[in-house]
Formats: structure tokens, sequence, C-alpha cells
């Protein structure tokens, strides 16, 4: 099951549930993974800049964070997205909110298919990954 969260922030009104979900199952499936539970929560900066302190010790804002319960091939987990951090984020590079929303969401549940970005290689294959999912989602909402 896939839930889409909001705490203490709208969810973006270009954003169709339904639409979300069924990409996110394709996604998945594309990695080879079948999607089990998986919640994509959508709140603002202080609150997951409290998760990012009380969980991982990191007293930063970020965008993204991804907390992975899977079991290959299964996928599980919690993504976890300040929208604040996306529109700065989006106006930093250019870029459309829509556009660095969706690839945020794409970047946590690649995340839960077992993709990293520590390494150079490894999030250069993570920017390949999100870009093609960002065209495949957005060339199919526009149709």
């Amino acid at each position: 099951m896939i839930q889409i969260i909001n705490l203490g922030v709208k969810i973006p009104g270009f954003i169709s549930k339904k639409s979300l979900k069924e990409f996110l199952k394709k996604l998945a499936s594309n990695e080879d993974k079948q999607l089990k539970d998986i919640s994509v929560v959508f709140t603002d900066d202080d609150y997951l800049l409290e998760v990012n302190k009380q969980y991982l010790n990191h007293d930063y804002y970020t965008d993204v964070i991804t907390f992975d319960y899977s079991s290959d091939p299964y996928v599980s987990g919690d993504i976890m997205i300040s929208l604040d951090r996306v529109k700065d984020n989006a106006e930093a590079l250019k870029v459309s909110f829509e556009d660095e929303l969706y690839r945020v969401v794409f970047h946590g549940l690649l995340h839960l298919c077992g993709y990293k970005d520590k390494s150079d290689t490894d999030e250069k294959l993570m920017r390949t990954k999100e870009n093609f999912y960002l065209d495949l989602f957005v060339s199919r909402e526009t149709i």
C-alpha cells in the first residue's frame, strides 16, 4: 500500500495521488522490485530538521530523508520530504517546483530500491535514474 501524507503542509495541487501511486509502482517494477508499504510524507523544514536530529544525529536542513524497511525484492519505507527545501532548491537550480518535487520523490524511492549516492559514481547513476523517471512521468502526465 502506498500512502501520501501531509504533516503541517498542504499537498501541492498539481499532485494527482492516483497518478503518483501508479507511477511509483511502475518505477519499482522497472527496477525489478515490488512495492509493499510506502509512505510519502510531505512536511516542512522544521519538522524534517527535528527528524534529522532525532534519528540521524544531523543538525541541518535536508530535502528528503528515507527510512528503509525493505527486504529484497520487496520495497517498504518512509520517504519524508520538506516542501520548503524543495522549493528553495528548485529556485536555486532554476527548475520548476513541480519537477524538483517529483525528482525528490523518485530519489527517495530509488534509495529504497537500493541505489546510493555517496560516491561520485553512485551519485551520477542516481541522477541518471532520476532524470529517466522524471522524463517518463512528466511525458506521461502531459499526454
